[in-house]
């Protein structure tokens, strides 16, 4: 009789990613994954074929499109690209000092060691930074079209240093930097544009 699947997978990519993003992908065992999923070892690897690595492609995939993704879409939305530059970086410190399990960003946790996971996994983390530099491309152009950001600034270098700016408040948010120091790298990431 042919294996039948009894479970929700959706479900199931939800309870591991937050699995690997409490604990990462290197210290999460298959043991702590069919513990969080209620499932046996044979399940896990009838379902998802790789097992762990399957499991964490999934879960980053789902992470990205629910999170970096989603949240770019709702700033592009807002009319003013000041006020949406303003509500990118206001919103990296207050999500950094609600995360009291400092567990940081998976995308940006997961780009730290890009080396060491799967190709699919490399080219996900490398598409959710290039888009997220686009982003900051384009807001950058409307503000040059609305007048309310210089000409003098340069969309492209300046995306990318703001999309370092980003990865830098999310790891360093981790509990290195206080809540005034993330301020002050969110004031210095808003100077480059204004």
């Amino acid at each position: 009789m042919p294996w039948e699947k009894s479970f929700d997978e959706s479900d199931v990519i939800e309870s591991v990613m937050d699995v690997f993003w409490n604990k990462g992908y290197e210290a999460t065992s298959i043991s702590d994954l069919t513990e969080a999923t209620g499932l046996k070892r044979g399940s896990l690897y009838n379902a998802f074929g790789d097992g762990k690595q399957e499991l964490f492609f999934l879960s980053l995939q789902k992470y990205d499109q629910e999170q970096r993704a989603v949240f770019l879409k709702q700033l592009e939305a807002i009319e003013s690209p000041m006020i949406a530059f303003n509500t990118l970086f206001d919103s990296l410190v207050q999500q950094a000092m609600a995360d009291t399990e400092k567990k940081g960003c998976l995308l940006v946790n997961t780009a730290l060691n890009i080396t060491h996971y799967s190709e699919a996994v490399r080219t996900l983390v490398t598409q959710g930074m290039d888009e997220f530099a686009s982003f900051f491309e384009r807001l950058i152009k409307r503000g040059q079209n609305a007048g309310q950001i210089p000409e003098t600034v340069q969309p492209r270098p300046t995306a990318k240093t703001l999309l370092t700016l980003v990865v830098g408040i999310r790891v360093m948010s981790r509990g290195v930097l206080s809540k005034a120091a993330l301020k002050q790298v969110s004031q210095q990431a808003k100077s480059l544009i204004s």
